[in-house]
């Protein structure tokens, strides 16, 4: 447990980098805040540490991504068990209850009191950053960081090393990103292993609704569990995305 009744619930590198792009990690850590449940959520330590609470290794390869990019960054810092930074206000599964065969406790006491504090304290606080951050440049481009588990329970391997998500909405960068991807010989998957739309989400409100260049990157997470992975990926991925967007002409 951490005292951290005033910690921010986010951080911010490279605020002033010039680059277009804005890299966004959603789900950076698996941080419960102590006022909520007295710092636990009831669940064991080893599920605290998989997938189900962050997105394991996203943060370290958005961290390096941005460096290669001379890129901002902003990363969320609590996990998405608490609430889920990536999900509208009025979406059903921002408060998970059961999150691939784990029930989350402290969630099913959750009352309707207890969702607006999460709200108030941690998911519109990050919002409000990433807005700002995302308007410091007049002609943002947004790439958002994602990563994702080889298997959920009870289901068939996932074989892509590395999704691209996109909208149907905008698909000025997924489409040819999922192809420079592919002529990298990377196992890619177009709109894989989820879909690039959800409405409410982080893309959809920082993005689509201002007409912002976008692209989501969901890369593995066993490849990117460890620094040297998450250096090897960012070194990939970056010189991918600055020709995409080039290219594009936007």
């Amino acid at each position: 447990m951490t005292d951290d009744t005033t910690a921010t619930p986010f951080r911010i590198l490279g605020q002033d980098r010039p680059s277009r792009w804005l890299i966004t990690c959603d789900h950076a850590t698996n941080r419960v805040p102590d006022w909520v449940g007295g710092g636990t959520l009831g669940i064991a330590p080893a599920d605290m540490a998989r997938h189900i609470a962050y997105d394991v290794g996203a943060a370290g390869l958005t961290e390096r991504l941005a460096e290669r990019l001379d890129a901002p960054a902003i990363l969320s810092d609590f996990s998405r068990l608490v609430i889920d930074p990536n999900r509208g206000e009025d979406d059903p599964t921002l408060l998970m209850r059961l999150y691939d065969g784990t029930v989350i406790p402290t969630n099913r006491l959750a009352d309707a009191a207890e969702r607006q504090r999460r709200l108030d304290r941690l998911h519109r606080p990050y919002h409000a950053a990433l807005a700002r951050v995302a308007a410091l440049h007049q002609d943002r481009c947004i790439c958002a960081v994602h990563s994702f588990t080889p298997q959920l329970r009870g289901r068939p391997p996932r074989p892509w090393q590395v999704g691209i998500l996109y909208s149907h909405a905008d698909p000025r960068l997924g489409p040819a990103m999922v192809a420079a991807c592919r002529d990298q010989g990377w196992i890619t998957g177009e709109n894989q292993p989820y879909d690039g739309h959800l409405d409410g989400d982080s893309v959809d409100r920082h993005a689509l609704r201002h007409g912002r260049p976008n692209m989501l990157i969901e890369v593995r997470n066993d490849l990117i569990a460890t620094p040297e992975g998450q250096q090897i990926w960012a070194d990939r991925l970056a010189p991918v995305i600055t020709k995409v967007l080039a290219d594009s002409g936007l």
